[in-house]
């Protein structure tokens, strides 16, 4: 028996071409301000669905270690098969339950962004100076590099994201990504998005087989149709990220967080018994 679940029956047709799953994971499957935090509901689906051979993966921006501790903190039943960290990194769970690199992707990575830093030290020195007329804004500094920044408020970041946006183009591939107030200085080649293509391409899978889901700026490189036909966010989800799962035909849920999630593979046809 499939899942039995209230959203299941709004496609009458099983969906069985979406094979791989890329979740955000804060604020997507875990709502902190929830109660539960964790929807019993995603757990039911998560583990149907992987019972059935989808694939699921955790498209984050935390690190590594990081993650493995939210997998715990709240409880996860299930592990999933990939992690993607640092909105760029991609890891596989090998035989013995260990996180390892999964191809030259995160080798390759690492060394776009050790180029990328060299040649921003100027721009970075920049930023810093800018970051003097917002109060209480900070640089975050990461094994001796400058790796981010951190406001007071949203209309604050609003108004660094601002400065960055026109200031980026001064270095080539230069990029970032925001989470709430916080920012990731990043190449342009490597994103939420990116490391999902290369997921699927190393697991054989295009884009027409891939569902994704976010909240938040982070997680728009996964979310415009281009590395995802099924993409969708939860009721929750900031208005940049609502409007751009719109454009790509996607499913902007009624419900928060998991449930949201939930819904969103529900109408999707994904929970549909086969």
């Amino acid at each position: 028996m499939g899942l039995s679940s209230p959203f299941s029956s709004q496609l009458s047709t099983p969906n069985s071409t979406i094979r791989l799953l890329s979740t955000d994971f804060d604020g997507t499957l875990v709502g902190h301000d929830a109660d539960p935090p964790v929807s019993p509901a995603l757990f039911e689906a998560l583990a149907t669905l992987q019972a059935r051979g989808c694939l699921w993966a955790i498209n984050t921006g935390r690190e590594l270690h990081h993650i493995i501790e939210g997998l715990a903190e709240y409880g996860f039943p299930m592990k999933p098969d990939y992690v993607l960290t640092a909105e760029r990194e991609v890891f596989h769970r090998a035989s013995d339950g260990s996180w390892q690199d999964f191809g030259d992707w995160n080798a390759r990575c690492a060394a776009a962004h050790n180029m990328l830093f060299e040649n921003s030290l100027e721009l970075l020195a920049d930023v810093e100076t800018f970051l003097e007329t917002v109060p209480g804004a900070q640089m975050i500094h990461m094994g001796g590099r400058t790796v981010g920044l951190v406001t007071l408020t949203d209309p604050d970041m609003d108004r660094v994201c601002q400065f960055l946006e026109k200031e980026r183009v001064r270095v080539p591939g230069f990029q970032f990504m925001r989470n709430t107030v916080y920012v990731r200085f990043c190449h342009e080649d490597y994103s939420k998005g990116t490391a999902l293509a290369e997921l699927g391409r190393l697991c054989g899978l295009d884009r027409d087989a891939i569902f994704a889901t976010g909240d938040h700026y982070n997680d728009l490189p996964m979310l415009d149709g281009t590395h995802a036909r099924w993409v969708a966010c939860p009721a929750n989800a900031v208005e940049a990220v609502r409007r751009a799962v719109h454009l790509a035909r996607g499913y902007v849920a009624t419900r928060e967080h998991g449930d949201g999630v939930v819904e969103a593979l529900g109408h999707f046809g994904a929970l549909s018994e086969t």
